[in-house]
């Protein structure tokens, strides 16, 4: 970062400012604008540009973040604790298309080397995913994949991985009970990822409560010319080396036919992306974010799917969010969607300031909204054309909006099962994170954190801070960054050294 004092005003009516300079700034620095600091500021942290009377709004974005706990003067910071929560904007009130863009020139001729599937989907890993109906077989399925992986899979080098789909859920809870349907259709439509062929072979114990014929019922083919079923229960196997034979006798028949596909040329319209943030900081809403919304307006021009999420980091944003709907219906959903999360957060005791987390706040962002503001840039620019709720799979293209909690894990689970077949996930403080079935490309806020973790970073976008970057240059970066990596031309750093978090549940029902 530059030595020079640095800030970042994102809309002229804005009366605070984020510091950029690496380690933050000292009491007496001073700006090229004449304002000076009264006291030391962290980076990425709020500087008052005017004098903010207690009671009075603080604005970021253009948009009111809170209002003053009280007088805060110029070239102070502006912590946490002085910015009170507003209350969230009115799901009644919410305009429904009232500013839907129109829609945006075709971007023609890009292209990537994916495997084509049955159902019309594109693979851009080929994966043999083994379901489960049950946590109880969940050891046995992941000691046969040990093995396949050590005994069949070296005979196949066309085929990528075989991955165990292993969840805490199948038995032991409510699986009638209102809610029941989103964990039910989360596992069958993971198992169809465009990545699995969309095709798995599905391992069940017998006496779970989710029998296989549920997933089936929530979209999951079981059962084909032949059976790619083994229940452990059934009284043709004797003893545990029998299940474990059955297990790896079908997969070998399923990794043979996964084995003669080949990678062809696809139009960038068959990706599928899915968009998200964990370890956000101030700089993700300005850096990181924007950047990733530049690409995703590229991908809805190239004729792609894009997926935004995380309804607890976009619920005090819907009110720029409804307006930009393709339609009333869309908007409609939209709030629907918003509800629905209020409703199951009070009825949990909890409410949206649960949300962010001590890192959100060591990295600037004061509250939901501030960091909500600045989530939402990740969706660009584009109408949204489509809403989903969690466990649903995605058919629409352009720009949808997928239902799910904020937690990065249980967020990535409902990407994968509604279909994406990229990711890309920015984060401002760090994380890991990564997921076996999709690539994930990870976007830093801070070139610090670059810096700091080059063998875990795949773009960074912290030099627009500086200006040594622009929104767009980043975006074209990230853009490109997904085709090569669709194309297996590219491995993300998450692939690499193989840092993929198990599938994680959204289960709002009870259990028993």
């Amino acid at each position: 970062m530059s030595e020079r004092p640095l800030y970042i005003q994102v809309n002229p009516r804005d009366n605070v400012a984020i510091i950029v300079n690496a380690g933050g700034l000292e009491p007496g620095a001073e700006f090229s604008s004449g304002l000076a600091l009264v006291e030391s500021i962290p980076q990425s942290h709020k500087v008052a540009l005017e004098n903010i009377l207690e009671g009075a709004p603080v604005v970021r974005y253009g948009e009111v973040i809170g209002q003053a706990a009280r007088n805060i003067p110029r070239g102070a910071w502006v912590s946490e604790e002085l910015v009170t929560l507003p209350d969230a904007p009115s799901l009644e009130s919410a305009p429904l298309a009232t500013a839907v863009p129109p829609p945006p020139p075709a971007l023609d001729g890009f292209t990537f080397e994916g495997y084509r599937n049955a159902d019309g989907t594109v693979g851009t890993k080929n994966l043999l995913g083994i379901t489960t109906t049950v946590q109880c077989v969940a050891p046995t399925v992941e000691f046969a994949v040990r093995r396949i992986r050590a005994e069949i899979l070296p005979r196949y080098p066309h085929v990528d991985d075989v991955l165990a789909l292993t969840y805490p859920y199948g038995c032991g809870v409510a699986i009638n009970a209102p809610g029941a349907e989103i964990p039910i259709r989360t596992i069958a439509n993971y198992a169809r990822n465009p990545n699995f062929a969309g095709d798995p072979l599905v391992v069940s114990l017998g006496c779970e409560k989710m029998q296989p014929a549920r997933l089936t019922g929530a979209g999951l083919p079981v059962l084909h010319d032949e059976p790619w079923l083994v229940r452990l229960q059934d009284e043709q196997y004797f003893g545990f080396g029998d299940m474990v034979e059955a297990i790896m006798n079908l997969a070998e028949k399923r990794i043979a036919r996964l084995s003669r596909r080949e990678r062809v040329t696809c139009p960038a319209s068959d990706l599928v992306v899915g968009l998200q943030c964990g370890g956000s900081d101030a700089f993700s809403g300005v850096t990181a974010n924007p950047a990733v919304g530049y690409a995703a307006d590229l991908l809805v021009r190239a004729g792609a799917t894009v997926m935004f999420s995380e309804v607890t980091e976009v619920r005090d944003a819907i009110h720029l969010l409804t307006p930009r709907a393709a339609s009333p219906d869309v908007a409609t959903a939209l709030i629907g969607e918003m509800k629905w999360y209020d409703d199951y957060l009070r009825r949990g005791g909890a409410d949206r300031s649960a949300n962010p987390t001590p890192g959100n706040k060591r990295g600037g962002l004061a509250n939901i909204v501030e960091k909500a503001l600045g989530s939402i840039a990740k969706s660009g620019s584009t109408a949204i054309q489509a809403v989903a709720s969690p466990g649903e799979r995605v058919s629409a293209k352009g720009l949808v909006f997928l239902a799910t909690p904020a937690s990065d894990f249980i967020c990535g689970t409902l990407q994968t099962a509604a279909g994406m077949n990229m990711h890309v996930f920015t984060t401002g403080e760090g994380t890991p994170y990564g997921l076996a079935a999709v690539p994930v490309i990870k976007v830093s806020s801070r070139t610090e954190l670059a810096e700091r973790w080059p063998d875990l970073i795949d773009v960074d976008a912290g030099a627009i801070a500086t200006g040594l970057a622009t929104i767009e240059g980043v975006g074209w970066e990230i853009f490109r960054f997904i085709l090569g990596a669709a194309s297996g031309r590219k491995k993300t750093w998450s692939d690499y050294w193989g840092l993929h978090n198990a599938p994680a549940l959204f289960n709002p029902a009870p259990v028993t």
